[in-house]
């Protein structure tokens, strides 16, 4: 056993009450946020041992995430929102539990770089971000379109009419793994052959 037991428990139990108080306040399609989707995976990830899972979630999280503890950070201290996507964090009519739950973003970003520099990062891992990119925004695009999951029909939770939505997917398709994931695989290859040697001498 390559990760503590303790971990793998703690996360899946964290998993059974986050779930069902998210699926009460936000509904199902909240599930395929890309961060809610990824707190799945993880927890598979960490009983299966698997390199690869860790990789495809850093791949399509450590950015997007880094972004929103920037957001939430400042907010706190300045309440202005630089970047936006945490002003429900600050919402009363939400519940303190539920928006204490999402404080999980806080910790995924530290948690995936741990475990690669474990575990080790597989090269695929980027690879399979942009595929389920690819799959589940045009779930998004089609299913329940005005919750906006993603961003699936415009940045920001507000649905773009500059371009038709072929060409905005499209758009969103190609920059997202080409800006995002393919620079954060060349990230995460160097950070992991920091912590090579170290793994092999475990």
């Amino acid at each position: 056993m390559r990760l503590p037991l303790w971990l793998k428990l703690t996360w899946t139990l964290w998993l059974l009450v986050w779930a069902p108080l998210y699926w009460h306040q936000y509904g199902a399609q909240n599930f395929l946020f890309f961060c809610d989707l990824g707190n799945i995976l993880i927890d598979l990830g960490l009983w299966l041992e698997s390199p690869l899972i860790f990789s495809w979630q850093a791949c399509s999280l450590l950015v997007f995430q880094s972004l929103y503890i920037i957001d939430l950070l400042a907010a706190f201290v300045t309440r202005h929102h630089p970047i936006g996507g945490t002003e429900y964090m600050f919402d009363a009519h939400i519940p303190l539990l539920v928006r204490l739950l999402s404080l999980f973003h806080l910790v995924t970003p530290p948690l995936l770089l741990w475990l690669i520099a474990r575990l080790g990062y597989d090269y695929r891992g980027w690879k399979l971000a942009a595929l389920a990119t690819w799959i589940v925004v045009l779930i998004n695009y089609f299913w329940r379109p005005g919750d906006d999951v993603n961003f699936a029909r415009g940045l920001f939770f507000r649905e773009q009419h500059t371009f038709p939505g072929w060409f905005y997917l499209l758009l969103y398709f190609t920059l997202v793994p080409a800006l995002v994931y393919w620079p954060t695989h060349r990230f995460l290859l160097w950070f992991s052959q920091r912590f090579e040697k170290r793994r092999a001498t475990i």
